[in-house]
């Protein structure tokens, strides 16, 4: 769940994979979260050129050439097309009341709302909700596994990966097969999410590692969302690092201190040797001289 200031940029958050960043710096350094970093920073390459080349353009065009209100209608339209899906994880989730206020929102925004173009649900106060089927793996216990760059998707993990191929089965453009107008909807999908990241794309220029921080980005967020904006606090894999150092430090430290008494030299010195007794024997004591006096009066 989260908040519906932020439902709507979803959607933009999974495409940043394909966002136009100037540089790609490699630190050398493999997180816990993300062991094949090579492998997922090759995908990135492709979606940065593929961004650069094609998305990001088209993206621009698209905002010159369409007023506000126009882009906001085809944000809303593509939103509530998300309806059916979110409901149905909500349920699964146990999450009756939002599923219930989702459902009110769907019906509202299709019937009054022209098909979603216009968001009358936010306007009665009804609150808005994104649940996705990686969300309520998330919920289930399901942990997320390593980070994963996907092609043209852009960032994910084990768990929300395959995820996206359940929830497409969920939106009614899967189910709608009438030629064109099907794919056309597609493409304005992404231009639309597109379009609504170009504000971001100075931010992330000025970062010194672009792939990492929309890793990170992306991590912390699904992590937000799985547990409704009330994540657990772990520590960051930086100090447990920092952690762990000092503890094989101070262990070795422990096990000087603890070492046996008999092995540390002693701080007495050992007790002389007994002289030997001498064979010759010892010579009389010579007596003494006397004086004249003595001598004199003897």
């Amino acid at each position: 769940m989260q908040p519906p200031a932020a439902g709507r940029c979803l959607p933009a958050l999974i495409a940043c994979g394909t966002l136009a960043l100037a540089g790609c710096a490699t630190t050398g350094e493999r997180t816990r979260s993300d062991p094949i970093e090579p492998f997922n920073r090759g995908v990135y390459k492709f979606n940065d050129a593929l961004d650069r080349g094609v998305l990001k353009p088209t993206a621009k065009g698209y905002v010159k050439v369409t007023p506000d209100w126009l882009r906001t209608g085809v944000g809303n339209f593509f939103m509530n097309l998300k309806g059916p899906g979110t409901i149905v994880n909500q349920l699964l989730q146990g999450k009756f009341r939002e599923a219930g206020q989702d459902t009110a929102r769907l019906l509202l925004n299709t019937t009054f709302g022209l098909g979603g173009v216009i968001d009358v649900a936010s306007m009665n106060n009804l609150p808005q909700h994104d649940e996705d089927f990686g969300q309520t793996l998330g919920k289930w216990g399901v942990p997320p596994g390593p980070y994963l760059m996907l092609p043209l998707f852009g960032p994910a993990t084990v768990r929300d990966g395959p995820s996206k191929v359940v929830d497409t089965f969920s939106e009614p453009l899967y189910w709608y097969d009438a030629g064109n107008e099907r794919w056309f909807s597609l493409a304005l999908s992404i231009v639309d999410d597109r379009a609504r990241l170009l504000p971001l794309d100075a931010t992330l220029a000025e970062t010194f590692d672009p792939y990492a921080f929309i890793r990170d980005a992306y991590l912390q967020r699904r992590q937000y969302l799985v547990y409704d904006g009330e994540p657990p606090e772990e520590p960051l894999e930086e100090f447990e690092d920092l952690e762990d150092d000092a503890g094989d430090g101070a262990s070795d430290s422990s096990a000087e201190d603890e070492a046996p008494a008999d092995s540390e030299p002693s701080a007495e010195p050992p007790p002389a040797p007994a002289p030997e007794p001498s064979a010759e024997p010892e010579s009389a004591a010579e007596p003494e001289p006397q004086s004249e006096a003595e001598q004199s009066g003897g």
